[in-house]
């Protein structure tokens, strides 16, 4: 794995940080942006910025919570919503449940720890996503 320059990790978690003050002013003034108020486009960027809000674990998970809200009525994507869950998780410690977090250990890439992972697939496909030996393959492709 690539070793970011300090200077380039700085200015990362400076833009990081900015926007995660950023969309949690958006959440407190309009609620989530959804489909309805931020369009397709919108919605994913917004879901972008809290996936890269690890900085700031309690507004990642009103960001979370935001986002199972919108889901719940319609308005946003459950494979976001799986996504940010796990990145939750395992920031949290807790093991993820959808298998889309991987990690770097002893110079292997795989995936976080995954709870009940005999049905892994079942959840995966309820959320939108491929089956996790086609994901897992395709992280490996990238690294």
């Amino acid at each position: 794995m690539v070793q970011l320059p300090d200077e380039l990790a700085a200015d990362w978690q400076r833009i990081d940080e900015e926007n995660t003050r950023w969309l949690a002013e958006v959440l407190s003034a309009r609620g989530w942006p959804g489909w309805t108020l931020a369009g397709e486009e919108g919605a994913g960027a917004a879901w972008l910025l809290a996936q890269h809000s690890d900085h700031d674990p309690v507004q990642q998970r009103a960001f979370l919570h935001a986002l199972r809200s919108a889901v719940a009525q319609g308005q946003a994507s459950r494979a976001h919503l799986a996504y940010l869950e796990d990145r939750v998780r395992v920031n949290a410690g807790q093991p993820q449940l959808y298998g889309t977090q991987f990690t770097v250990i002893d110079g292997e890439l795989g995936p976080s720890p995954i709870e009940d992972r005999e049905r892994l697939d079942e959840r995966r496909a309820e959320a939108g996503l491929e089956p996790f030996a086609d994901y897992e393959g395709r992280m490996r492709d990238k690294s």
